[in-house]
């Protein structure tokens, strides 16, 4: 597997020392939500725990249960809180500045890690519980959250890209879709539909990074490479803008997302009346068909992303959130080790698919028989899911997540995409653009 290096541009946040435990000490507003996991607990220790998704609460709540019936003299009770995206970050970042009031254990976005690896990380380092099943998991999505050889945080998913096809769409244009092995081939295959259906073959988003980010990391590219220049306006990255935007504007098989993105409301309706006969996403996006598109169920099925050439990746993995064990956790070995049976054990791993519908970073679960029985995500697309993802295992490109990311990531879902798709300007201009005022950023 491919081996890159986190690249730290940015001056040091302030060293953190030991602190206390809640959003509001850290200078913020309290949590959304909160909810205490394993209540029932004798002599518990407490752990706190922020996350931006509830949804992710899933892998602790089993965890808890887990810990505490094979601990029984040492449980722990975990209060968990759920705050809005920027708010838990930035109360994160304020009290790791300010020495006190993080919590013990925290998720933190991809495009935001790296800036919390500025200087001295002040996360404790999991290479006791990471090195011994390094050879078990797609290393590339535990790298991301790496500095100088010490891994500190723990995903969730690979987010493997791929396209869900439309088999009703599909069949009706007159397609297999296990013919469409090349992205010459998609194109051939979305004319097709075009001229014989009432659908088009995809949409393009203009105000998120999935699709973009997806195809160009699918061909060993990225917005930085690993020491942390900027690339953005490469010739890998400029073709496949190209592509993008001829999809829409040349071809005129897509259009652009309902709603600017693929999360989006608007897109959601769009495609559940069958607007569109595919759209590629990472694996994770299964749960949206399942929870915002009801009527496609028995009628998705996944695919690998089309070869861009002869022997390259069919997937790519996008998206992510590290979790980390701040160092102001007050007992950070139990903290270490109990994040270690979330999210690093054989049950934690097969916990993220039945209880997250997320692809595990576990590539040794994928045919464990657990991972077989019959759920939501199962009845709603096909059964031969990790199936098709242990041919993939090899061919995810590390992502190069440094400090500027978010700067990067704001020029595409701001002005490249909206310049280069929905206005049709020219590529290599929009990206040179957009890469000059990151690199601008980047010297202030």
């Amino acid at each position: 597997m491919k081996k890159w290096l986190v690249s730290l541009l940015v001056p040091s946040l302030l060293m953190a020392a030991c602190g206390g435990d809640g959003g509001e000490e850290a200078g913020g507003e309290g949590p959304e939500e909160a909810e205490v996991i394993g209540e029932d607990a004798e002599n518990a220790t407490e752990l706190t725990v922020w996350v931006f998704n509830e949804q992710h609460l899933g892998v602790f709540e089993p965890a808890v249960e887990r810990w505490n019936e094979n601990n029984p003299e040492n449980q722990v009770t975990l209060n968990a809180e759920v705050y809005p995206y920027d708010q838990m970050h930035n109360n994160l970042r304020l009290a790791l500045q300010s020495g006190e009031g993080a919590p013990d254990i925290a998720d933190i976005e991809i495009s935001q890690f790296g800036s919390f690896l500025q200087g001295d990380p002040q996360f404790e380092a999991m290479n006791e519980y990471v090195e011994p099943i390094l050879d078990d998991v797609v290393e590339e999505r535990f790298d991301i959250y790496a500095k100088d050889g010490e891994y500190y945080g723990t995903p969730y998913h690979i987010g493997a890209t791929v396209v869900y096809y439309n088999t009703e769409i599909m069949e009706e244009a007159g397609v297999d879709i296990d013919s469409i092995e090349t992205w010459e081939d998609y194109v051939e295959a979305g004319q097709q539909v075009v001229e014989n259906t009432d659908s088009l073959m995809t949409t393009i988003e203009t105000g998120d990074q999935f699709n973009f980010w997806g195809l160009i990391s699918q061909q060993g590219s990225d917005y930085f490479d690993e020491n942390g220049e900027v690339i953005l306006d490469n010739q890998t990255n400029v073709d496949t803008l190209q592509f993008l935007s001829d999809l829409v504007n040349e071809y005129e098989i897509a259009e652009t997302t309902p709603g600017g993105d693929h999360h989006a409301e608007e897109y959601y309706g769009f495609m559940n009346d069958g607007g569109a006969a595919s759209v590629f996403m990472p694996m994770w996006y299964m749960g949206r068909f399942t929870d915002y598109m009801p009527d496609l169920k028995g009628k998705m099925e996944i695919r690998p992303l089309p070869l861009w050439e002869e022997g390259g990746n069919r997937t790519s993995g996008m998206g992510g959130t590290g979790t980390v064990v701040t160092n102001q956790a007050e007992d950070p070995e139990l903290a270490k080790e109990f994040m270690a049976e979330a999210k690093l054990s054989e049950e934690g791993n097969i916990d993220l698919w039945t209880e997250l519908g997320f692809d595990p970073p576990m590539h040794t679960v994928w045919d464990d028989e657990k991972m077989r029985e019959t759920n939501q995500y199962y009845e709603y697309f096909d059964d031969d899911i990790f199936d098709m993802l242990l041919e993939l295992n090899d061919e995810v490109e590390a992502l190069n997540i440094t400090p500027n990311v978010a700067d990067a990531q704001d020029q595409v879902n701001t002005n490249i995409l909206n310049g280069a798709v929905r206005q049709n300007q020219d590529p290599q201009e929009v990206l040179e653009q957009a890469a000059e005022d990151v690199r601008s950023s980047m010297s202030d």
